[in-house]
């Protein structure tokens, strides 16, 4: 087989997005033990009585955010690591353009899941202005 070509923009532009996402969520102070004390202030309307009105799902909410995103972005960028094309190898008449296939599950590219990746976190340019 043909070596790879280079890295396809749109793959990248959501290589990107992913690990800007993991960056910015690291750097993150995780609400854990803040939504913990801030439980305790919920009124009997069920919010905490400040300016935001946090209601208790709010509250839940926030205690996990960062770990679960942590965790979501890694995922992408796994399977962003898995789900790659590469040179099928066949005959073609445009040499510029060779047919490509995923690397992993052998769909032609881009694969399901790239395209259900790509849909779902959106590109780079979607990003607000302070990333």
């Amino acid at each position: 087989m043909k070596a790879d070509k280079a890295e396809d923009p749109q793959r990248q532009g959501l290589r990107e997005r992913l690990e800007t996402i993991l960056i910015r969520t690291e750097k993150a102070t995780s609400w854990h033990d803040e939504a913990g004390r801030l439980r305790g202030l919920v009124n009997h309307e069920g919010y905490v009585p400040i300016r935001a009105r946090l209601a208790v799902e709010d509250l839940e909410f926030l205690a996990t955010a960062r770990t679960e995103l942590l965790r979501l972005s890694e995922l992408g960028l796994r399977l962003l690591d898995l789900h790659q094309p590469r040179d099928a190898g066949g005959i073609t008449s445009d040499t510029a353009h060779p047919i490509l296939r995923c690397r992993s599950c052998m769909w032609r590219w881009p694969c399901p899941t790239f395209r259900a990746m790509a849909e779902s976190f959106g590109t780079v340019r979607d990003l607000p202005e302070s990333a």
